[in-house]
């Protein structure tokens, strides 16, 4: 996944310097027992990851992408994060451990994306009583930028070469907002943002 994006990142933007950080230092659950219905893992990794990105050399804009269960890390994170991380986006996301992007409480712009072909829409959007994330980032209620993951390969090929979701992605790293293909007809995910490209990401 580092791999095709770092690579994607490269053909969107070669003249921006960037970087890929695969990171996975937390307990993914199992299936979809207990463990992926609660919170508690997420909180783990949620302080690991805070550490990663504040322990992250200079001071270039840094990009978040979660999947899965990673999401609900992010979603617990992007509190305390520090303000350098400029994105958060989600793909295959169970819920962000919230009601609404504001919810999130983060300067961080929010984007999502879901395959139709993923399985993970199908799981109850809610929490009650310390089960379930939260809201779908997907609906429209949530306040996302929600974008086009045409061609993806079900829940774990959002990083798949050719497909919209690895562009997007690609275009969120090097900073070029404008590029990238919302999931409907509008450009409602692009609004307000400004610029092709930004420079200096790594």
């Amino acid at each position: 996944m580092a791999k095709s994006l770092y690579a994607a990142e490269r053909d969107a933007a070669p003249s921006t310097r960037t970087a890929v950080i695969a990171w996975a230092d937390y307990t993914a659950p199992s299936g979809v027992g207990m463990d992926a219905a609660t919170a508690m893992r997420a909180e783990d990794g949620a302080e690991r990851l805070d550490a990663l990105v504040r322990g992250l050399p200079g001071v270039a804009p840094v990009s978040l992408f979660c999947h899965s269960y990673g999401s609900v890390v992010c979603g617990v994170a992007a509190r305390s994060l520090p303000e350098r991380v400029a994105d958060i986006a989600v793909a295959g996301s169970p819920g962000m451990r919230a009601e609404n992007a504001a919810q999130l409480r983060t300067t961080a712009r929010v984007w999502a994306m879901r395959d139709a072909d993923d399985w993970i829409q199908d799981v109850p959007y809610l929490e009650l009583g310390g089960l379930g994330h939260g809201a779908d980032p997907m609906g429209a209620g949530f306040g996302a930028r929600v974008l086009s993951a045409r061609q993806a390969k079900g829940h774990a090929g959002y990083f798949e070469p050719g497909t919209d979701s690895l562009r997007n992605l690609a275009e969120i790293g090097v900073g070029a907002y404008r590029a990238v293909s919302c999931a409907g007809e509008d450009d409602v995910c692009r609004a307000g943002l400004s610029g092709t490209t930004t420079t200096g990401r790594a």
